[in-house]
C-alpha cells in the first residue's frame, strides 16, 4: 500500500479540481479524476528530472544573440556571447513539437538581445559515441533568467552588428556611425539592438 499512498495527495488534487461529484454520475467523475490524477502524476516527474538537471548544472551569463531551429532535430539553437569573452557559443532546447521545447523557444525568442543567467545540462546521445566507448553529449538549456540589457564591448556589439550585416564591413560601419555610436569603451545593448535593426532593414531585400 506504501506505493499508493504516494499518490495519495494527487488523486486529493485532482478531485478538487475535477469539483464535487453529480448524483448518479459516479463513474464519469471517477473517471475524469483517475485521468487528472494520472496527468499530474507525470508533471511532477517531469518537474522532478528538471530540477534534478538544475542541481547539476553551473549557470553562467550571458548575452542571448539569437535563436534558430535546426532543420534536421527540430530543436531550438541559442547562439550565446559569454561575459568571459566574445567568441559565440551554442545551447540547444529540447525539440519544438514538444511542450517543454516550444515555451522554451519562446522565452529565448522574448529574450533575444539581452543578458540572461543560463542554466545548462549534458544530454547523452545515442546516435554516436567518442573514441573512448562513452556516449558524446549534447549541452541543453534548462532554465532562462533575465538579467536585463547591460552593455557590450565595442568590439563584441561591432561584430554582432557585422554578422547581421551579412559580413558586409563597409554596411556595418556606417550604420554603426550614423547611429552616433563610440568606436570604443562599453555600448549599451539597447544602442546595438537599434543598429541591428537598421543593418537587418537594409539587408533584407524588398
Amino acid at each position: 500500500m506504501g506505493g499508493v499512498s504516494d499518490y495519495t495527495h494527487l488523486v486529493a488534487a485532482a478531485a478538487h479540481a475535477v469539483g464535487p461529484c453529480p448524483e448518479g454520475q459516479e463513474a464519469a467523475w471517477q473517471s475524469r479524476v483517475h485521468q487528472l490524477a494520472v496527468d499530474l502524476v507525470f508533471t511532477a516527474r517531469e518537474v522532478d528530472q528538471a530540477v534534478k538537471a538544475l542541481d547539476h548544472t553551473r549557470p553562467f551569463a550571458a548575452y542571448l544573440e539569437k535563436v534558430d531551429i535546426e532543420p534536421t532535430s527540430r530543436r531550438g539553437v541559442l547562439t550565446l556571447r559569454p561575459d568571459s569573452g566574445s567568441t559565440p557559443e551554442t545551447i540547444r532546447t529540447e525539440q519544438q513539437d514538444t511542450a517543454r521545447g516550444d515555451a522554451m523557444i519562446k522565452r529565448a525568442r522574448e529574450l533575444e538581445g539581452r543578458w540572461v543567467l543560463v542554466y545548462r545540462y549534458n544530454e547523452p546521445t545515442t546516435a554516436s559515441r567518442n573514441q573512448r566507448g562513452g556516449f558524446q553529449t549534447v549541452r541543453m538549456v534548462a532554465r532562462l533568467v533575465d538579467l536585463g540589457e547591460g552593455a557590450l564591448s565595442f568590439a563584441v556589439a561591432r561584430e554582432l552588428v557585422t554578422a547581421d550585416a551579412d559580413g558586409d564591413t563597409r554596411l556595418a560601419g556606417q550604420a554603426w556611425r550614423d547611429a552616433g555610436l563610440p568606436e570604443h569603451g562599453m555600448i549599451p545593448v539597447a544602442d546595438v539592438n537599434r543598429v541591428r535593426q537598421t543593418v537587418r532593414e537594409r539587408t533584407t531585400p524588398a
